[in-house]
Protein backbone atom coordinates (compact mmCIF):
# COMPACT_ATOMS: atom_id res chain seq x y z
CA UNK A 1 0.00 0.00 0.00
CA UNK A 2 1.34 3.44 -0.92
CA UNK A 3 1.73 6.17 1.70
CA UNK A 4 -1.08 8.14 0.03
CA UNK A 5 -3.37 5.11 0.25
CA UNK A 6 -2.58 4.68 3.93
CA UNK A 7 -3.47 8.30 4.62
CA UNK A 8 -6.77 7.93 2.81
CA UNK A 9 -7.53 4.78 4.80
CA UNK A 10 -6.57 6.52 8.02
CA UNK A 11 -9.18 9.23 7.62
CA UNK A 12 -11.97 7.32 5.87
CA UNK A 13 -12.46 4.42 8.26
CA UNK A 14 -14.96 6.62 10.11
CA UNK A 15 -17.26 6.90 7.13
CA UNK A 16 -17.22 3.16 6.52
CA UNK A 17 -17.97 2.34 10.14
CA UNK A 18 -20.85 4.75 10.45
CA UNK A 19 -22.40 3.81 7.14
CA UNK A 20 -22.55 0.21 8.27
CA UNK A 21 -24.10 1.04 11.60
CA UNK A 22 -26.43 3.98 11.04
CA UNK A 23 -28.92 4.74 8.30
CA UNK A 24 -27.76 7.98 6.76
CA UNK A 25 -30.25 10.79 6.45
CA UNK A 26 -30.75 11.42 2.73
CA UNK A 27 -29.68 14.73 1.26
CA UNK A 28 -32.64 16.77 0.00
CA UNK A 29 -33.53 15.92 -3.61
CA UNK A 30 -35.80 18.94 -4.18
CA UNK A 31 -34.63 21.96 -6.15
CA UNK A 32 -33.51 24.63 -3.66
CA UNK A 33 -35.44 27.89 -3.50
CA UNK A 34 -34.07 31.31 -2.73
CA UNK A 35 -35.55 33.67 -0.17
CA UNK A 36 -36.91 33.61 3.34
CA UNK A 37 -35.23 33.39 6.71
CA UNK A 38 -35.12 31.24 9.84
CA UNK A 39 -35.12 31.73 13.58
CA UNK A 40 -32.28 29.72 15.11
CA UNK A 41 -32.00 28.74 18.78
CA UNK A 42 -29.26 30.05 21.07
CA UNK A 43 -28.98 28.87 24.68
CA UNK A 44 -27.04 31.96 25.79
CA UNK A 45 -25.56 35.16 24.43
CA UNK A 46 -22.26 34.95 22.55
CA UNK A 47 -19.71 34.91 25.43
CA UNK A 48 -16.74 35.91 23.23
CA UNK A 49 -18.76 37.62 20.52
CA UNK A 50 -17.73 36.43 17.06
CA UNK A 51 -14.14 35.73 18.12
CA UNK A 52 -14.05 32.02 17.28
CA UNK A 53 -10.29 31.85 17.78
CA UNK A 54 -10.73 33.06 21.36
CA UNK A 55 -13.47 30.64 22.33
CA UNK A 56 -13.88 27.05 23.42
CA UNK A 57 -17.67 26.85 23.21
CA UNK A 58 -20.30 26.06 20.60
CA UNK A 59 -22.15 29.11 21.97
CA UNK A 60 -19.79 31.19 19.81
CA UNK A 61 -18.95 28.81 16.94
CA UNK A 62 -22.60 28.09 16.04
CA UNK A 63 -23.87 31.69 15.72
CA UNK A 64 -20.59 33.09 14.34
CA UNK A 65 -20.00 30.51 11.59
CA UNK A 66 -22.22 32.16 8.91
CA UNK A 67 -19.94 35.22 8.96
CA UNK A 68 -16.74 33.34 8.13
CA UNK A 69 -15.00 30.96 5.78
CA UNK A 70 -12.14 28.51 6.30
CA UNK A 71 -9.42 27.56 3.88
CA UNK A 72 -11.17 24.18 3.77
CA UNK A 73 -14.38 22.92 5.39
CA UNK A 74 -16.22 19.67 5.94
CA UNK A 75 -18.89 19.24 3.27
CA UNK A 76 -22.09 20.53 4.93
CA UNK A 77 -24.23 17.95 3.13
CA UNK A 78 -22.32 14.91 4.45
CA UNK A 79 -22.95 14.06 8.08
CA UNK A 80 -19.89 11.88 8.61
CA UNK A 81 -16.60 13.74 8.42
CA UNK A 82 -13.32 12.45 7.02
CA UNK A 83 -10.50 13.69 4.83
CA UNK A 84 -12.61 12.65 1.84
CA UNK A 85 -15.45 15.00 2.80
CA UNK A 86 -13.23 18.09 3.00
CA UNK A 87 -14.07 20.71 0.38
CA UNK A 88 -12.41 23.99 -0.52
CA UNK A 89 -13.74 27.31 0.70
CA UNK A 90 -11.14 30.09 0.48
CA UNK A 91 -8.73 27.55 -1.02
CA UNK A 92 -9.50 26.32 -4.52
CA UNK A 93 -7.10 23.41 -4.16
CA UNK A 94 -4.30 22.19 -1.93
CA UNK A 95 -1.35 19.84 -2.06
CA UNK A 96 0.85 17.93 0.37
CA UNK A 97 4.56 18.05 -0.43
CA UNK A 98 7.83 16.74 0.99
CA UNK A 99 6.37 13.66 2.69
CA UNK A 100 3.57 15.58 4.47
CA UNK A 101 5.89 18.30 5.75
CA UNK A 102 4.57 21.11 3.55
CA UNK A 103 0.88 21.86 2.94
CA UNK A 104 0.34 24.29 0.06
CA UNK A 105 -2.96 26.11 -0.50
CA UNK A 106 -3.91 27.84 -3.75
CA UNK A 107 -6.44 30.54 -2.92
CA UNK A 108 -9.50 31.88 -4.71
CA UNK A 109 -9.03 35.22 -6.47
CA UNK A 110 -12.65 36.40 -6.35
CA UNK A 111 -13.18 36.82 -2.60
CA UNK A 112 -13.93 40.06 -0.78
CA UNK A 113 -14.26 40.82 2.89
CA UNK A 114 -17.61 42.16 4.04
CA UNK A 115 -16.13 45.67 4.03
CA UNK A 116 -15.15 45.33 0.35
CA UNK A 117 -11.41 44.78 0.74
CA UNK A 118 -9.86 41.85 -1.19
CA UNK A 119 -8.98 38.59 0.53
CA UNK A 120 -5.34 37.50 0.08
CA UNK A 121 -2.74 35.14 1.47
CA UNK A 122 -1.77 37.90 3.93
CA UNK A 123 -5.03 37.24 5.80
CA UNK A 124 -4.29 33.52 6.12
CA UNK A 125 -0.75 34.10 7.37
CA UNK A 126 -1.95 36.76 9.80
CA UNK A 127 -4.64 34.47 11.23
CA UNK A 128 -2.64 31.32 11.79
CA UNK A 129 0.57 33.05 12.89
CA UNK A 130 -1.62 34.66 15.55
CA UNK A 131 -3.28 31.38 16.55
CA UNK A 132 0.02 29.52 16.79
CA UNK A 133 1.42 32.51 18.73
CA UNK A 134 4.41 32.92 16.42
CA UNK A 135 7.11 35.30 17.73
CA UNK A 136 6.61 37.66 14.79
CA UNK A 137 2.79 37.39 14.66
CA UNK A 138 1.12 40.69 13.83
CA UNK A 139 -1.96 39.92 15.96
CA UNK A 140 -2.52 38.70 19.52
CA UNK A 141 -5.40 36.74 21.04
CA UNK A 142 -6.65 37.36 24.58
CA UNK A 143 -7.55 33.67 24.95
CA UNK A 144 -5.97 31.05 22.67
CA UNK A 145 -7.63 27.65 23.22
CA UNK A 146 -6.25 25.94 20.11
CA UNK A 147 -2.65 27.10 20.11
CA UNK A 148 -1.71 23.43 20.60
CA UNK A 149 -3.16 22.45 17.23
CA UNK A 150 -0.33 24.32 15.50
CA UNK A 151 2.76 23.51 17.58
CA UNK A 152 4.10 21.46 14.67
CA UNK A 153 3.89 24.43 12.29
CA UNK A 154 7.39 25.83 11.83
CA UNK A 155 6.48 28.66 9.49
CA UNK A 156 3.65 30.01 7.34
CA UNK A 157 4.70 31.58 4.07
CA UNK A 158 2.76 33.75 1.63
CA UNK A 159 4.96 33.79 -1.51
CA UNK A 160 2.26 35.59 -3.52
CA UNK A 161 -1.26 36.95 -2.86
CA UNK A 162 -2.92 33.64 -3.74
CA UNK A 163 -0.57 31.00 -2.33
CA UNK A 164 0.02 29.95 1.28
CA UNK A 165 2.46 27.32 2.54
CA UNK A 166 2.30 25.70 5.99
CA UNK A 167 5.80 24.34 6.69
CA UNK A 168 5.85 21.62 9.35
CA UNK A 169 8.58 20.32 11.64
CA UNK A 170 7.52 16.73 10.98
CA UNK A 171 4.82 14.94 8.98
CA UNK A 172 1.29 15.62 10.27
CA UNK A 173 -1.49 14.60 7.85
CA UNK A 174 -4.18 15.51 10.41
CA UNK A 175 -3.44 19.24 10.05
CA UNK A 176 -5.91 19.32 7.17
CA UNK A 177 -8.66 17.89 9.40
CA UNK A 178 -8.08 20.61 11.99
CA UNK A 179 -8.11 23.35 9.37
CA UNK A 180 -11.49 22.03 8.18
CA UNK A 181 -13.09 22.46 11.60
CA UNK A 182 -15.54 25.25 12.38
CA UNK A 183 -12.94 26.31 14.94
CA UNK A 184 -10.57 27.42 12.12
CA UNK A 185 -11.95 30.46 10.25
CA UNK A 186 -9.74 33.03 8.55
CA UNK A 187 -9.71 36.54 10.06
CA UNK A 188 -9.09 39.77 8.14
CA UNK A 189 -5.54 41.05 8.58
CA UNK A 190 -6.70 44.66 8.32
CA UNK A 191 -9.16 44.29 11.22
CA UNK A 192 -7.94 44.16 14.86
CA UNK A 193 -8.49 40.70 16.33
CA UNK A 194 -10.15 42.26 19.38
CA UNK A 195 -12.89 43.74 17.18
CA UNK A 196 -14.31 40.25 16.58
CA UNK A 197 -15.51 40.24 20.19
CA UNK A 198 -18.11 42.87 19.28
CA UNK A 199 -18.64 42.54 15.52
CA UNK A 200 -17.63 40.52 12.48
CA UNK A 201 -15.88 41.34 9.22
CA UNK A 202 -15.75 38.01 7.42
CA UNK A 203 -15.95 36.60 3.91
CA UNK A 204 -18.88 34.29 4.69
CA UNK A 205 -22.32 33.85 3.14
CA UNK A 206 -23.98 36.17 5.66
CA UNK A 207 -23.14 39.62 7.03
CA UNK A 208 -23.93 40.73 10.57
CA UNK A 209 -26.75 43.27 10.53
CA UNK A 210 -27.25 43.69 14.27
CA UNK A 211 -26.21 42.05 17.52
CA UNK A 212 -28.61 43.08 20.25
CA UNK A 213 -26.86 41.63 23.28
CA UNK A 214 -28.92 39.23 25.33
CA UNK A 215 -31.62 39.09 22.64
CA UNK A 216 -30.55 38.15 19.11
CA UNK A 217 -28.02 38.25 16.28
CA UNK A 218 -29.41 39.24 12.87
CA UNK A 219 -27.67 38.28 9.62
CA UNK A 220 -28.43 39.37 6.06
CA UNK A 221 -27.41 37.68 2.85
CA UNK A 222 -23.97 38.61 1.52
CA UNK A 223 -24.73 39.76 -2.07
CA UNK A 224 -21.04 39.53 -3.00
CA UNK A 225 -20.49 35.98 -1.80
CA UNK A 226 -18.00 34.13 -3.99
CA UNK A 227 -20.17 31.00 -4.37
CA UNK A 228 -22.66 31.91 -7.07
CA UNK A 229 -26.28 31.46 -6.06
CA UNK A 230 -25.44 31.15 -2.36
CA UNK A 231 -26.65 31.59 0.21
CA UNK A 232 -30.25 30.71 -0.53
CA UNK A 233 -31.68 32.47 2.51
CA UNK A 234 -32.17 36.22 2.76
CA UNK A 235 -31.35 36.22 6.45
CA UNK A 236 -31.00 34.46 9.78
CA UNK A 237 -31.95 35.45 13.31
CA UNK A 238 -30.20 33.68 16.21
CA UNK A 239 -32.50 34.09 19.21
CA UNK A 240 -31.19 33.94 22.79
CA UNK A 241 -33.47 31.86 25.04
CA UNK A 242 -31.73 31.10 28.31
CA UNK A 243 -34.28 28.87 30.05
CA UNK A 244 -34.32 25.27 28.84
CA UNK A 245 -38.08 24.73 29.10
CA UNK A 246 -38.78 27.96 27.24
CA UNK A 247 -36.42 26.90 24.43
CA UNK A 248 -38.23 23.61 23.98
CA UNK A 249 -41.63 25.31 24.06
CA UNK A 250 -40.53 27.87 21.45
CA UNK A 251 -39.26 25.11 19.17
CA UNK A 252 -42.45 23.12 19.64
CA UNK A 253 -44.58 26.18 18.83
CA UNK A 254 -42.63 26.92 15.67
CA UNK A 255 -41.28 30.22 17.00
CA UNK A 256 -37.84 28.71 16.47
CA UNK A 257 -37.17 26.76 13.28
CA UNK A 258 -33.81 25.24 14.19
CA UNK A 259 -32.52 23.79 17.48
CA UNK A 260 -29.19 24.57 19.08
CA UNK A 261 -26.66 21.73 18.53
CA UNK A 262 -26.24 19.46 21.56
CA UNK A 263 -29.23 20.86 23.47
CA UNK A 264 -32.04 18.44 22.59
CA UNK A 265 -32.00 15.50 24.99
CA UNK A 266 -33.61 12.16 24.31
CA UNK A 267 -36.49 13.01 26.67
CA UNK A 268 -37.01 16.44 25.08
CA UNK A 269 -37.02 14.93 21.59
CA UNK A 270 -39.70 12.44 22.62
CA UNK A 271 -41.80 15.29 24.02
CA UNK A 272 -41.38 17.30 20.83
CA UNK A 273 -42.15 14.39 18.52
CA UNK A 274 -45.27 13.53 20.50
CA UNK A 275 -46.53 17.12 20.29
CA UNK A 276 -45.51 17.75 16.66
CA UNK A 277 -45.07 14.44 14.76
CA UNK A 278 -43.86 16.24 11.62
CA UNK A 279 -40.69 17.55 13.31
CA UNK A 280 -37.49 16.09 11.88
CA UNK A 281 -35.36 14.63 14.67
CA UNK A 282 -31.94 13.15 13.88
CA UNK A 283 -30.06 11.20 16.58
CA UNK A 284 -26.37 11.98 16.21
CA UNK A 285 -23.12 12.27 18.09
CA UNK A 286 -21.97 15.67 19.32
CA UNK A 287 -18.24 14.93 19.71
CA UNK A 288 -18.65 16.36 23.22
CA UNK A 289 -17.72 14.59 26.45
CA UNK A 290 -18.76 14.96 30.06
CA UNK A 291 -15.54 14.95 32.07
CA UNK A 292 -13.99 15.94 35.38
CA UNK A 293 -11.16 18.44 35.58
CA UNK A 294 -9.03 18.45 38.74
CA UNK A 295 -6.28 20.95 39.38
CA UNK A 296 -3.14 18.81 39.69
CA UNK A 297 -1.30 21.67 41.37
CA UNK A 298 -3.83 22.47 44.10
CA UNK A 299 -4.48 20.41 47.25
CA UNK A 300 -6.03 17.96 47.68
CA UNK A 301 -5.96 17.11 43.96
CA UNK A 302 -2.19 17.28 43.78
CA UNK A 303 -2.43 13.83 45.40
CA UNK A 304 -2.85 11.15 42.68
CA UNK A 305 -4.74 8.89 45.10
CA UNK A 306 -7.41 11.54 45.59
CA UNK A 307 -7.77 12.05 41.85
CA UNK A 308 -8.05 8.34 41.27
CA UNK A 309 -10.67 8.08 44.03
CA UNK A 310 -12.79 10.66 42.23
CA UNK A 311 -12.65 8.66 39.02
CA UNK A 312 -13.51 5.38 40.73
CA UNK A 313 -16.44 6.99 42.57
CA UNK A 314 -18.47 7.99 39.50
CA UNK A 315 -20.72 5.35 37.94
CA UNK A 316 -20.63 6.27 34.24
CA UNK A 317 -23.55 4.10 33.18
CA UNK A 318 -25.78 5.38 35.99
CA UNK A 319 -24.92 8.94 34.93
CA UNK A 320 -25.99 8.18 31.37
CA UNK A 321 -29.36 6.90 32.57
CA UNK A 322 -29.97 9.61 35.17
CA UNK A 323 -28.73 12.73 33.40
CA UNK A 324 -29.20 11.74 29.76
CA UNK A 325 -32.08 9.20 29.86
CA UNK A 326 -29.83 6.85 27.91
CA UNK A 327 -28.80 9.50 25.39
CA UNK A 328 -25.02 9.09 25.72
CA UNK A 329 -22.31 6.47 25.30
CA UNK A 330 -19.48 5.36 27.56
CA UNK A 331 -16.01 5.97 26.21
CA UNK A 332 -12.55 7.26 27.02
CA UNK A 333 -10.92 10.33 25.44
CA UNK A 334 -11.83 9.51 21.81
CA UNK A 335 -15.38 9.05 20.51
CA UNK A 336 -16.61 5.43 20.64
CA UNK A 337 -18.05 3.45 17.76
CA UNK A 338 -20.24 3.71 15.77
CA UNK A 339 -19.73 7.47 15.68
CA UNK A 340 -15.96 7.64 16.04
CA UNK A 341 -12.96 5.78 14.66
CA UNK A 342 -10.54 5.89 17.59
CA UNK A 343 -12.57 4.91 20.67
CA UNK A 344 -11.53 2.13 23.04
CA UNK A 345 -13.26 -1.22 22.85
CA UNK A 346 -15.63 -2.25 25.65
CA UNK A 347 -13.21 -4.89 26.94
CA UNK A 348 -10.54 -2.22 27.41
CA UNK A 349 -12.91 0.24 29.07
CA UNK A 350 -13.88 -2.40 31.64
CA UNK A 351 -10.32 -2.41 33.02
CA UNK A 352 -10.29 1.34 33.73
CA UNK A 353 -11.37 3.31 36.83
CA UNK A 354 -15.11 3.86 37.03
CA UNK A 355 -16.16 1.40 34.33
CA UNK A 356 -16.46 -1.75 36.45
CA UNK A 357 -19.12 -2.86 38.93
CA UNK A 358 -20.30 0.24 40.82
CA UNK A 359 -19.92 -1.10 44.36
CA UNK A 360 -16.45 -2.45 43.65
CA UNK A 361 -15.47 0.87 42.13
CA UNK A 362 -16.77 2.84 45.12
CA UNK A 363 -15.00 0.51 47.55
CA UNK A 364 -11.73 1.26 45.75
CA UNK A 365 -12.49 4.97 45.98
CA UNK A 366 -12.99 4.78 49.76
CA UNK A 367 -9.77 2.81 50.15
CA UNK A 368 -7.77 5.37 48.16
CA UNK A 369 -9.26 8.23 50.17
CA UNK A 370 -8.34 6.47 53.42
CA UNK A 371 -4.77 6.08 52.20
CA UNK A 372 -4.76 9.82 51.47
CA UNK A 373 -5.89 10.59 55.03
CA UNK A 374 -9.63 11.00 54.56
CA UNK A 375 -12.47 8.91 56.00
CA UNK A 376 -15.84 8.90 57.80
CA UNK A 377 -14.57 11.23 60.54
CA UNK A 378 -12.66 13.42 58.13
CA UNK A 379 -14.47 13.83 54.80
CA UNK A 380 -12.68 15.52 51.96
CA UNK A 381 -14.05 19.05 51.50
CA UNK A 382 -13.91 20.47 47.98
CA UNK A 383 -15.63 22.91 45.65
CA UNK A 384 -16.82 21.82 42.24
CA UNK A 385 -17.37 24.52 39.64
CA UNK A 386 -19.44 24.22 36.47
CA UNK A 387 -21.04 26.46 33.86
CA UNK A 388 -24.47 27.88 34.69
CA UNK A 389 -26.13 26.00 31.83
CA UNK A 390 -28.73 23.29 32.46
CA UNK A 391 -26.88 20.47 30.69
CA UNK A 392 -23.78 21.21 32.79
CA UNK A 393 -25.69 21.45 36.06
CA UNK A 394 -27.56 18.17 35.42
CA UNK A 395 -24.30 16.28 35.09
CA UNK A 396 -22.54 18.13 37.91
CA UNK A 397 -25.37 17.49 40.37
CA UNK A 398 -25.19 13.75 39.71
CA UNK A 399 -21.42 13.74 40.17
CA UNK A 400 -21.66 15.63 43.48
CA UNK A 401 -24.00 12.94 44.82
CA UNK A 402 -21.68 10.17 43.64
CA UNK A 403 -18.75 11.80 45.41
CA UNK A 404 -20.70 12.17 48.66
CA UNK A 405 -21.33 8.42 48.61
CA UNK A 406 -17.59 7.76 49.05
CA UNK A 407 -16.78 10.55 51.51
CA UNK A 408 -16.08 13.57 49.32
CA UNK A 409 -18.19 16.51 50.45
CA UNK A 410 -18.30 18.61 47.29
CA UNK A 411 -20.22 21.88 47.04
CA UNK A 412 -21.38 23.03 43.61
CA UNK A 413 -20.71 26.55 42.30
CA UNK A 414 -22.20 27.72 39.01
CA UNK A 415 -20.24 30.15 36.82
CA UNK A 416 -21.48 32.18 33.85
CA UNK A 417 -19.85 31.26 30.54
CA UNK A 418 -18.12 34.62 30.12
CA UNK A 419 -16.27 33.96 33.42
CA UNK A 420 -15.89 30.19 32.99
CA UNK A 421 -13.20 30.05 30.32
CA UNK A 422 -10.97 32.72 31.88
CA UNK A 423 -11.39 31.00 35.28
CA UNK A 424 -10.32 27.55 34.11
CA UNK A 425 -7.58 29.01 31.88
CA UNK A 426 -6.14 30.70 34.99
CA UNK A 427 -6.50 27.36 36.84
CA UNK A 428 -8.50 29.19 39.49
CA UNK A 429 -10.40 26.12 40.66
CA UNK A 430 -10.04 22.86 42.59
CA UNK A 431 -12.38 20.59 40.64
CA UNK A 432 -14.82 21.11 37.80
CA UNK A 433 -17.65 19.33 36.01
CA UNK A 434 -16.84 20.06 32.40
CA UNK A 435 -17.96 19.47 28.83
CA UNK A 436 -15.23 19.22 26.20
CA UNK A 437 -15.99 19.37 22.49
CA UNK A 438 -13.59 18.06 19.87
CA UNK A 439 -13.60 19.84 16.49
CA UNK A 440 -12.86 16.90 14.15
CA UNK A 441 -12.67 13.22 15.13
CA UNK A 442 -8.90 13.08 15.10
CA UNK A 443 -6.48 12.38 17.98
CA UNK A 444 -4.28 15.39 17.21
CA UNK A 445 -7.19 17.81 17.62
CA UNK A 446 -7.96 16.28 21.02
CA UNK A 447 -4.60 15.36 22.52
CA UNK A 448 -2.64 18.52 21.69
CA UNK A 449 -5.46 20.78 22.82
CA UNK A 450 -6.55 19.02 26.01
CA UNK A 451 -3.58 16.98 27.29
CA UNK A 452 -0.36 18.56 26.01
CA UNK A 453 1.97 20.08 28.59
CA UNK A 454 1.37 23.83 28.71
CA UNK A 455 -1.74 23.87 26.51
CA UNK A 456 -4.23 26.60 27.55
CA UNK A 457 -7.08 24.07 27.44
CA UNK A 458 -5.25 21.44 29.48
CA UNK A 459 -7.22 22.76 32.43
CA UNK A 460 -5.95 20.15 34.90
CA UNK A 461 -2.30 21.00 34.12
CA UNK A 462 -1.62 17.32 33.58
CA UNK A 463 1.85 16.89 32.10
CA UNK A 464 3.60 13.64 31.21
CA UNK A 465 6.73 13.52 29.05
CA UNK A 466 5.98 9.88 28.32
CA UNK A 467 2.50 10.67 27.05
CA UNK A 468 3.75 13.64 25.02
CA UNK A 469 6.20 11.34 23.28
CA UNK A 470 3.38 8.87 22.58
CA UNK A 471 1.19 11.66 21.19
CA UNK A 472 3.94 12.89 18.87
CA UNK A 473 4.61 9.38 17.57
CA UNK A 474 0.97 8.66 16.73
CA UNK A 475 0.63 12.04 15.02
CA UNK A 476 3.18 11.19 12.33
CA UNK A 477 2.32 7.48 11.95
CA UNK A 478 1.00 6.84 8.44
CA UNK A 479 -0.07 3.23 8.96
CA UNK A 480 -3.75 3.23 10.03
CA UNK A 481 -3.61 0.08 12.18
CA UNK A 482 -0.42 1.13 13.94
CA UNK A 483 -1.79 4.58 14.66
CA UNK A 484 -5.03 3.16 16.06
CA UNK A 485 -3.10 0.87 18.43
CA UNK A 486 -1.02 3.83 19.61
CA UNK A 487 -4.13 5.94 20.22
CA UNK A 488 -5.70 3.14 22.28
CA UNK A 489 -2.63 2.98 24.51
CA UNK A 490 -2.64 6.74 25.00
CA UNK A 491 -6.28 6.68 26.06
CA UNK A 492 -5.67 3.96 28.66
CA UNK A 493 -2.73 5.89 30.07
CA UNK A 494 -4.74 9.13 30.30
CA UNK A 495 -7.50 7.44 32.29
CA UNK A 496 -5.10 5.67 34.65
CA UNK A 497 -3.27 8.97 35.19
CA UNK A 498 -6.63 10.73 35.80
CA UNK A 499 -5.55 13.40 33.34
CA UNK A 500 -9.20 14.29 32.78
CA UNK A 501 -11.54 11.41 33.71
CA UNK A 502 -14.06 10.83 30.94
CA UNK A 503 -17.65 10.14 31.96
CA UNK A 504 -19.57 9.80 28.68
CA UNK A 505 -19.98 11.00 25.10
CA UNK A 506 -23.17 13.00 24.63
CA UNK A 507 -25.69 12.29 21.89
CA UNK A 508 -27.96 14.91 20.40
CA UNK A 509 -31.47 14.49 19.03
CA UNK A 510 -31.17 17.32 16.59
CA UNK A 511 -34.53 18.92 15.78
CA UNK A 512 -35.67 21.11 12.91
CA UNK A 513 -38.99 21.94 11.29
CA UNK A 514 -39.72 20.27 7.91
CA UNK A 515 -39.50 23.65 6.16
CA UNK A 516 -35.76 23.67 6.90
CA UNK A 517 -33.91 22.05 4.02
CA UNK A 518 -30.27 20.98 3.59
CA UNK A 519 -29.30 21.43 7.24
CA UNK A 520 -27.53 18.12 7.90
CA UNK A 521 -26.26 17.60 11.48
CA UNK A 522 -22.72 16.24 11.55
CA UNK A 523 -21.18 13.93 14.14
CA UNK A 524 -19.37 16.98 15.52
CA UNK A 525 -21.52 19.98 16.45
CA UNK A 526 -18.75 22.45 15.52
CA UNK A 527 -18.60 21.81 11.80
CA UNK A 528 -21.98 22.39 10.14
CA UNK A 529 -22.94 25.96 11.02
CA UNK A 530 -22.06 27.80 7.79
CA UNK A 531 -25.70 27.83 6.55
CA UNK A 532 -24.82 28.58 2.92
CA UNK A 533 -26.64 25.47 1.61
CA UNK A 534 -29.72 25.81 3.82
CA UNK A 535 -32.99 26.86 2.17
CA UNK A 536 -36.62 27.34 3.10
CA UNK A 537 -39.56 25.38 1.70
CA UNK A 538 -42.78 27.08 2.73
Amino acid sequence: MTRSSRITLLFTVAAVLLAAAIAARPVESQTPKSGGSFNVMLREDLPQGFAIHETATISVVWPASPCFNNLVYFDPLKKQESVDTIIGELAEKWSWQDNYRNLVFFLRKDVKWHDGKPFTSKDVKYTFDMVRDAPDAEGKLRLNPRKGWYTNVEAIEAPDPHTVVFRLKRPQPSLLMMLASGYSPVYAAHVPAASYRTGCVGTGPFKVKEWRKGEFVDYVKNPDYFVKGRPYLDGLRYVVVKERGTRIAALQAGQLDIAFPGETSKAASEQLKSAVPSLIITPTNTNVTDNIIMNHKKPPFDNPKVRLAVSYAIDRRALIQAAHQGGALVGASMAPKPYGVWGLLEKDLATLPGYGKPEEMKARARKLLAEAGFGPGKPLQAEMVTRAIAIYVDMASFVVNELKAVGIDATLRQVETAQWHPLVTRRDFQMGANLTGIGPDDPDANFYENYACGSPRNYSDYCSEQVMSMIDRQSQELDAKKRLAMVWEIQKKLELDTARPMLDWRLDYYTIWPRVKNLIPHQSIYNFGRMQEVWRDG
